[in-house]
This record gives C-alpha cells, sequence and structure tokens, in this order.
C-alpha cells in the first residue's frame, strides 16, 4: 500500500550546478543561468525540454515557464522500435539505436533553437530490458552531450500521475489512470491528486506482439496464448486494486489515442472531427472490446486504413486493444477517456517545481517526496518520535550555520531524510545499522528520489560511527565525484544533530546557535536530565568540525 500522498517525482537538482543556483525570496524562484527577477516576475523565464525513450517512439516536448506555469513551444515525435529487438533477443539492436541516435540528434536543433535551459532524458521498458543498455546510454552521451536516466516502471508511473493530475482538471478528483507503452503498462488509482495504488505490468503493445502475434493475421490459438497470459498477469493488478469505484478512467499514450478514434471513426462510419489531441469523448469498455476483437480479424493492411491507427501502429495495435479490453473487464471499468498528457509532461512538471517555488506543483512534489521518506521509516520499522528531534535540529544547523556550511538549498531535504532514515538499518541488524541503512536508502525505489539523490542522501547516513567519508569508499564512488564535499559536510551537520539527541529517555534538548568568524558556539538548554551527555557528545565532534569547517566548535551549557 503506498502512502496516502505517494512521493513525488525524480527532482533532478543534480541537473543544475548549486554555483548557477540563487534564489530570490521576493519571488521565490530558484534560478537558472540568465534568468533574473525583476520586480517579484522573472523577466527571463526558464525553458525546459522533456524527452521520453519508449518502447516504441521517442519524443520531445519543450516548455516556457509562464506565470508559474507551462507553455508548450513544441513537440516532436518518431517511432523508431528501440524495443523490438530487445524483446526478441535481450539486446539494442544497432539498427535502431542510429535510427534512435537520428532522431535524437534532430531534437537537439530544436532544443537549440529554442534555447533550452535543461534538458532531460528519460529511457522506460526497452532500456530496463536491455543488457547492452549502458553501450546505447554512452553513444547518447556522446553524440548529444545528454546523460539518459533509465526509469523504474513505478517512477514511469509517478511521472505519467503527475503530468496528468497536473494538467488534466478531470483528473483531481477520484480516477484511474492507463498508460500502455511499447514495452509496459502502468495502471494508478489517483484520489484528489494523490497515488493511492499503483503497478506495473509487462504488458507493452510492442512486447507481446513480438512475443506472440506473428502471423497476418495473427492465428486464433496465437492470440488465445496471448490472453491467457495478459490475464495471469492481470491478476496481480487486481489484487492490488480491486475494482475501483470511480468515475473516470484517463488512458495515455499511442494505443489509447488510435483505440479513441478507431473506435468512434467505426461506430459512425466516419472519422472524428479533428485530431486525437482534440477533446475526446468517452470510449467505452464495450467498444474497446468489440474494437479488440474486429482487429484481431483484419490484416495488418486493414488495419492501417481504419481511422486513427495507420501504418505504423497499425502492427502492434492487436496486443494494445486486448490488454485495454481485459483491463477494464478485470477491473469493473465503465471505459477509458483518452489524454494527450504522457510522460514528458510529467517530466516538464517536475523541472518546473524545482525552479519555481511558487508553482502550485512545486508544494505537491515536496509534500509526496516527504510522504516517501516517512514510508520508508513505516516500512523498516524506525521510531518517527525519536526520529523527529533529530530532524528538527539538523534543519535547525542548516539554517542557522549556513554561511558557515555553504551548501545548497536541497541539502537541507537530503539531510532531514537522513535524520530521519539513519535507524532503519536497525531492522535488518542493530550492529553495523548504518552500514544497513545505506543499503537501504540507495537501493530503495523511494519516489521522488533519483538514483544519484539516494547515493547522496545513503551516504550522510552511513558516516554517523566511527568512519568518516572516504573518496575511495564503495559508498562514495556511487556519490558523484562534484558532490563529495558537500556530503562531508552534511555528514558533520547530521552527527552535531544526532549528538544533541543522545539523551532519548528524557526531554529534547533545545539549541542556540552563535556563529563567530573562527568559531562558532552551540549553547544547550537543557530538558528534563540536563544536558550533560549531550555537550559531551558534541565536544567530541569538535576535532571533525574544525577539520571541514575550520572553525573551532564551542559547547555551553546555559
Amino acid at each position: 500500500m503506498l502512502p496516502a500522498v505517494a512521493p513525488a517525482l525524480y527532482c533532478g537538482w543534480r541537473a543544475i550546478s548549486p554555483s548557477l543556483v540563487a534564489e530570490d525570496d521576493s519571488a521565490r524562484i530558484r534560478l537558472l543561468p540568465g534568468v533574473t527577477i525583476a520586480g517579484g516576475d522573472a523577466t527571463t523565464m526558464p525553458t525546459f525540454a522533456a524527452i521520453d525513450i519508449g518502447s516504441n517512439s521517442i519524443r520531445l516536448k519543450i516548455a516556457t515557464v509562464h506565470q508559474h506555469r507551462l507553455k508548450t513551444l513544441h513537440e516532436d515525435r518518431e517511432v523508431v522500435r528501440l524495443g523490438e529487438s530487445v524483446f526478441q533477443t535481450g539486446v539494442i539492436s544497432p539498427d535502431a539505436m542510429a535510427n534512435t541516435i537520428r532522431a535524437l540528434k534532430r531534437f537537439q536543433k530544436a532544443v537549440q533553437m529554442h534555447v533550452a535551459d535543461r534538458v532531460r532524458v528519460v529511457a522506460t521498458s526497452a532500456m530496463r530490458d536491455a543488457r547492452n543498455a549502458a553501450a546505447f546510454t554512452a553513444w547518447v552521451n556522446s553524440a548529444t552531450g545528454w546523460k539518459v536516466e533509465v526509469i523504474s516502471g513505478l517512477e514511469e508511473g509517478r511521472l505519467i500521475h503527475l503530468g496528468v493530475v497536473t494538467h488534466e482538471p478531470g483528473a483531481k478528483g477520484r480516477c484511474v489512470l492507463i498508460d500502455l507503452g511499447g514495452g509496459s503498462c502502468e495502471v494508478t488509482l489517483s484520489d484528489q491528486g494523490r497515488i493511492r495504488e499503483m503497478v506495473s505490468l509487462p504488458l507493452g503493445a510492442l512486447r507481446l506482439q513480438q512475443e506472440f502475434l506473428h502471423g497476418d493475421p495473427p492465428a486464433k490459438q496465437d492470440v488465445a496464448r496471448l490472453k491467457q497470459y495478459i490475464d495471469r498477469e492481470l491478476q496481480r493488478a487486481h489484487r492490488k486494486l480491486g475494482n475501483p469505484r470511480v468515475s473516470l478512467v484517463v488512458a495515455t499514450s499511442g494505443t489509447a489515442a488510435a483505440l479513441a478514434e478507431a473506435s468512434a471513426a467505426l461506430a459512425s462510419k466516419a472519422r472524428v472531427r479533428g485530431s486525437a489531441h482534440a477533446r475526446p469523448r468517452m470510449t467505452s469498455t464495450q467498444e474497446v472490446r468489440r474494437m479488440a476483437d474486429r482487429l484481431a480479424k483484419m490484416s495488418n493492411v486493414q488495419r492501417a486504413s481504419v481511422p486513427g491507427i495507420g501504418p505504423r501502429r497499425s502492427e502492434i495495435i492487436i496486443s494494445g486493444a486486448i490488454v485495454y479490453a481485459h483491463l477494464l473487464e478485470r477491473l469493473g471499468l465503465k471505459g477509458i477517456r483518452y489524454s494527450p498528457l504522457g510522460l514528458r509532461d510529467g517530466i516538464l512538471a517536475q523541472m518546473l517545481a524545482e525552479v519555481d517555488l511558487r508553482a502550485s506543483v512545486h508544494r505537491k512534489i515536496e509534500t509526496e517526496r516527504w510522504a516517501g521518506v516517512l514510508e520508508v521509516c513505516r516500512r523498516y520499522g524506525v521510531d518517527q518520535r525519536k526520529a523527529e528531534p533529530v530532524r528538527e535540529h539538523v534543519a535547525q544547523l542548516y539554517d542557522e550555520l549556513l554561511r558557515v556550511h555553504d551548501l545548497p538549498a536541497e541539502y537541507r531535504l537530503w539531510l532531514q531524510s537522513a535524520a530521519m532514515m539513519q535507524d532503519a538499518g536497525k531492522f535488518m541488524n542493530h550492529q553495523g545499522h548504518h552500514r544497513h541503512t545505506q543499503y537501504i536508502v540507495a537501493n530503495s525505489e523511494i519516489f521522488g528520489f533519483s538514483p544519484e539523490q539516494r547515493a547522496i542522501v545513503s551516504a550522510i547516513a552511513r558516516y554517523l560511527g566511527k568512519s568518516r567519508p572516504d573518496d575511495m569508499d564503495r559508498v562514495m564512488r556511487a556519490v558523484p565525484a562534484e558532490e563529495h564535499g558537500n556530503v562531508e559536510r552534511a555528514v558533520v551537520l547530521l552527527r552535531l544533530a544526532v549528538a544533541v539527541n543522545q539523551d532519548r529517555a528524557s526531554a529534547a534538548v533545545k539549541m542556540r546557535t552563535y556563529v563567530y568568524p573562527k568559531r562558532v558556539v552551540l549553547e544547550l538548554v537543557p530538558g528534563r536530565g540536563g544536558a550533560e551527555l549531550e555537550a559531551w557528545s558534541l565536544k567530541k565532534e569538535a576535532d571533525y568540525f574544525r577539520e571541514v569547517f575550520g572553525r573551532d566548535l564551542a559547547v555551553e551549557v546555559a
């Protein structure tokens, strides 16, 4: 069961160099290079580009920030079938790689033309499965300079959910979101814009077509085997989601667009006015089932002639249509409403949240990310009442010693997250629990945290015992080299916060900080039971504090 507020999207702070980040308290805009503030409004707002490398096609969307919202500037899409060879052989074929690189280079020209301040490139199911994914990402980096992130199915679903609920007014209430791509299918139960449950299934249209359907039209026994496989996988979705009673089912991706337009066209014997991007009608479950059965009996040429499908989609539409029909029937849903929104919209919403602190999506993401931290605490039996004072003290130290540590803004959250999850390793073993905590945090799926960010948070939580961060440690090698200094300074702050909370049997000690040119004074205000143990623990950190910050640390008891 996901928390009531499911953690948010990958934050992506690292894509913006800390040295290039500034903040203006009046406008609450976190600025990219070249962005200025005038009278509380940004005269030059950042432009973002999101690229979704899917199993069937790759998509580009470029948007700029306007009045705390995203305004689309450019969109592009190309079918590259990256997953076609992956689902057959386990590797991406050279031809598929070359086709994708050519499309990405075209995208790059558009990105340069619109002078995008930041580009985020995300890959999904095919890249998750491909044994040679690392070689392909290296080629992309060499050809374009872009770093490709291979995200999990659940992170993919979270970003899709974010994109839909941010921009789709009807999705603010209780609804189900279905995204059926080339390699996987993500099904999300959402309520008031919050993820309640989510499941990622290996039911992508391209994957199933390659695995089961080879004839033209496909043989009846092949279709029967496909349906059996889909039914087996949908059992997992049904166990987790049950029969959600919702009035709205939002379907995204190309398969949903084709089904919506084709079903309407065949029902009325005429093409629906406009494109698939016009506001769509509801396509009932019965219509989807009739469409799936009809398409399965057609040849590829016949399918390609159906309005809304076309020659490229016709090759994989059968499997996608059958998945939708089975899924809607299994979950007791009445039908689907197509939305052109998707993964790239979630990526853009994430980037907006990171630079514009007044955007509504920023508050949503911060809340959801913290829910992810609390979910880890719950899962591994962390006593939140004991962890909370440590979190409060490390946040206080971050705020009041800012000119001493000079850490980037995002480290405030990283420190609080590490403070809350520092005892998660005791779930495995009390002895050496900091090592276990590091492993749990680094390897858990925490919504809202990228693998790189989890590596940073896990490293901060790791060095709370006798060991200190070392560039050659396995833990630190997982952290970007440019973050090593920040991690070490963060570790010192968290060690101080832990030291202030040594005597957990008594009331929490309060603390005042005083910063002088050559020293920092921590004045403790005792709770019940005094503050002698806390003062002693803090003084033990004085040498390390001086080594890292170049200032003396003095501890006084009021």
